[in-house]
């Protein structure tokens, strides 16, 4: 019960990513193929929205619910990790045609083909997993 406030929030979260469009594959493919400014819009206030939430978690400004204050270690430098796994994160996003946010949202608005992406971001986590030892963190 008292996790409710969680999924209520979720589903408020899931309506407006609906509403936003945020969800339509025709918005993602307008965006990969630089045809509508809507998408990057969206990335873009949330990208903002996150440095703003990452300069108040490291002046030690947010805590939890308990009172805890909470702790972001400082990522490691490094270009390579990160251009791999901003190229392999696009190249799935731009096959699905979504998200790994909006997936569960496309299940509640009935879209069954969803499932085989589900699917395979559950097998590629299986397999993170797996090779997680011999990848570069």
């Amino acid at each position: 019960m008292k996790y409710i406030k969680f999924f209520l929030v979720g589903i408020l979260f899931g309506i407006v990513m609906s509403k936003a469009e945020i969800i339509s594959w025709y918005r993602i493919y307008e965006m990969f193929k630089f045809q509508s400014f809507h998408m990057y819009g969206i990335i873009g206030s949330a990208v903002v929205i996150g440095m703003a939430n990452m300069y108040f978690f490291r002046k030690k400004m947010v805590k939890t619910f308990e009172g805890k204050e909470v702790y972001v270690a400082p990522k490691k430098k490094g270009m390579y990790r990160n251009l791999l796994g901003g190229i392999l994160f696009g190249l799935g996003w731009a096959l699905a045609g979504a998200c790994p946010g909006p997936m569960f949202v496309l299940v509640g608005k009935g879209v069954v083909s969803i499932f085989v992406v589900i699917f395979g971001s559950i097998f590629g986590a299986f397999l993170y997993g797996l090779l997680k030892n011999r990848l570069p963190h």
